[in-house]
Order: structure tokens, then sequence, then C-alpha cells
């Protein structure tokens, strides 16, 4: 269900403290009676009941919170911190992808490349930018821009939302896999400034297909995975209903991810989710990236391909088992 009613399942207990205040204010205007003491009571309670929720979100919550169908986008926060957006089409070889949305910008008066990937709000749109899931022609755009931002000089920025790259045959057929492992190699070697932010979901390689960047920066109830939820359960436990137990073993979190090293910088968002208060959250989101723009930008060529080298080259850790004796 989407609309204004639009409730998660672990948000029913607000939604329910909500009907009462708004029953109690209606009462108050049909009976001309002043319940002031009555709904300040509630309104607390409001809040006080979604600080108990928001502050002890599961796993597998927080990935409900990263779908939700009000969060703001890709797009709703270029337009937010950016000014000037200026979209360029097409990869140049077969076609333009509306799943990654690319162009120049201006962020606190300096030029940056922006290259996103975008979901669409409504049903129409969701279908001309095939639900976020990019095919290799959206990649190889993506490729496009930022080879011309490091033409120019241009630091490229990079906001992460998708469930994964388009596995349909035709995605396939156009060689998706290599195009997603060419943008892997190549944005390792950019020699300009890149930062890349989940603002959603980063799912598997088609998050990773833009996500080779020297800083990478997750929303608080955003996540990032080698595989959906749903994905992982059906192959280990075989039954999509254990998504819940796949997420908290994938460490899919923002707070898991950053003990992990595989983030950066976690931004955080307004009580409920970014959807409740998209402003605020483009303010801590403007914040950040200039924090890291300018960490960035306080080191040469050879120092910021060195430093992103050793990030990628240090991430992970592995045992090596002795050998057996027979």
């Amino acid at each position: 269900m989407e609309g204004p009613t639009y409730v998660l399942e672990f948000e029913k207990p607000l939604r329910e403290l909500a009907r009462q205040l708004d029953e109690l204010r209606q009462r108050s205007i049909e009976t001309n009676v002043d319940l002031t003491s009555e709904t300040h009571s509630i309104e607390q309670k409001i809040e006080s009941t979604r600080r108990e929720i928001y502050s002890n979100l599961s796993t597998w919550q927080k990935v409900q919170i990263a779908r939700h169908p009000k969060r703001p986008y890709s797009l709703d926060y270029v337009g937010a911190i950016c000014e000037g957006f200026q979209e360029f089409h097409g990869d140049r070889q077969y076609n333009d992808d509306r799943a990654i949305i690319g162009g120049t910008a201006f962020f606190n008066g300096d030029a940056v490349m922006v290259i996103m990937q975008q979901k669409g709000r409504d049903p129409k749109e969701r279908i001309a930018r095939n639900f976020g899931m990019p095919q290799p022609e959206g990649y190889r755009k993506a490729l496009r821009l930022a080879r011309m931002a490091e033409k120019f000089h241009l630091p490229v920025l990079t906001f992460i939302d998708t469930p994964g790259a388009f596995p349909g045959i035709e995605s396939e057929a156009r060689h998706v896999s290599e195009a997603i492992a060419v943008n892997l190699r190549e944005l390792a070697m950019l020699r300009t400034p890149t930062i890349s932010i989940v603002v959603g979901e980063g799912g598997s390689g088609g998050a990773l297909g833009i996500g080779v960047t020297d800083r990478v920066l997750i929303f608080e109830n955003s996540y990032y995975s080698v595989i959906s939820p749903e994905g992982c359960a059906a192959i280990l436990w075989k039954d999509s209903a254990a998504a819940p137990k796949a997420a908290e073993a994938l460490k899919v979190s923002a707070d898991h991810l950053e003990k992990l090293g595989v983030v950066n910088e976690i931004i955080p968002e307004p009580t409920g989710g970014a959807h409740n208060d998209p402003a605020q959250a483009a303010s801590a989101l403007k914040y950040v990236i200039q924090k890291h723009l300018n960490d960035l930008r306080a080191l040469s060529l050879e120092q910021l391909i060195e430093t992103r080298y050793e990030r990628y080259r240090h991430l992970g850790v592995f045992e090596e088992a002795g050998a057996t004796r027979s």
C-alpha cells in the first residue's frame, strides 16, 4: 500500500496513537470542550514511542525504511543540495538508460559531476526508470561521465539507490557483468576526487558499479549488501520469509558497515527516517559531502590514487589454514 497512510509493520503503535489524537481533536471541535491537556499527553506519548521504536530498530526494519516509498530519492537530494544541474544522456554506444542519471551541477559554488541511480516515484516513472535497476548502457554512461569529469578536473558524486543491476535476458546479452567490471577497474584509477552516497538500497554489483570511490557515505537507515536479504534467504534457508534473519547475518546496516570499514561515515537521519524531514536529511548530507570533499582536495593526484588503493586493498579479513598432515 502506498500513499499518505503508508505505515510499516513496526510503526503501527504510532498509527494507533495518531488516530486517537485525531479523534480527540475532532471531539474538542465538535463539543467545544478544551481538551488541551489530553491532546498534549497523547502528543508526548507519540514522541516517546517514536524515540523508543527508532532507537531499537533491527537490521530488517532498517531495510524496510531504506525501501520506504516516501523516502527521498537521488534526484530529490541533488535538487536540494546542488544548483544548475544539467543532465547528459546516452552511453554513445547503444542507448540512454534512465535508471542512471548523470550530469554537471554546482555544489556550494563548485562544479561537480553527479551520477545517480533513480527508482521513480510513481508507477509510470518506475517503469521508465526500470525500478532503479540499471542495464549495461547505464554503467557505460556513468563511466563516460566519470571520464569527462576526470578530463575537466571535476569531483564526482555518485548516489546509490538500487536493488541491483537488471538481470534480464537483454541486459545479459549486452554484457552487464562486463560493463560493471570495467567500471570497477576504471573508477579505481580515476584521477579526480570521488564520493559515493548510499541514499536507499545498495544492492550487489548494481550498486558497486558506481560505488568504487575515495569515500563511501551512507544514510543511517540505508543498507549496502552483496545480495538482497530475500535473495540470501532463498539460497541459504530455501525460504524468502527468512529475510530478517538473512539481513542480520549479512551485516548490511550502516552501523555494521562502518565497523567493518566498508563505509567511511554514517549520515544521521531525522527520527523516523529521512522521509519524515527531507530538508533536514539533505542538510546533513550537504555538510558531510563538503567535509569529505575538503579532505580529498587537499591530496595530490598521486596521494589520491594511493589512498584509494590502500582503502580497497585492506577491505575484508581472511585467514590461511595450515596444511593438514595425514
